[in-house]
């Protein structure tokens, strides 16, 4: 799994001109999930990602996780996140997961930020044209992949 998350002040998405989530503070994560992504990966990226301590304490340092700030998580499911660029100009996302496989770990996904923030996350809806915006706060962006954790 990849991911890039965003610290933002404020983010939406859209679907067909409708709010479909919305949050103030905390992260816009951008996911995408790869042919070999599981259960281990589902857990291994959430935990990583709640316990980042990247907002800023009263010195202004980066030194608080999303759980500390009560902050939340608007999730949107990006399959171009593992195009492949290496041959000719246009991409190939054969390593992005087909939707049988990636639908229920995008579900199990939002269970388990669910389960360790103790509350409902945001997201946009799975193979949608969806419109994002965000107000990034940093700017801090951050990229985790769960094939590379060391």
């Amino acid at each position: 799994m990849i991911a890039v998350i965003q610290r933002v002040s404020s983010a939406s998405v859209r679907i067909s001109e409708e709010i479909k989530g919305q949050i103030n503070s905390g992260y816009l994560i951008l996911l995408g999930i790869g042919q070999e992504d599981g259960t281990e990966d589902v857990d291994w990226l959430t935990s990583k990602i709640v316990n980042l301590r990247i907002f800023g304490d009263a010195d202004g340092k980066m030194n608080l996780s999303l759980q500390e700030i009560g902050g939340d998580i608007l999730l949107i499911s990006q399959f171009t996140l593992h195009a492949s660029t290496k041959k000719g100009n246009r991409p190939s996302f054969i390593e992005a997961a087909r939707p049988e496989i990636a639908i229920p770990i995008y579900a199990q996904t939002i269970k388990s930020f669910e389960e360790k923030l103790g509350k409902k996350i945001q997201t946009g809806e799975f193979g949608a044209d969806m419109k994002v915006s965000l107000t990034n706060d940093g700017p801090v962006t951050i990229v985790i992949d769960t094939k590379n954790k060391k």
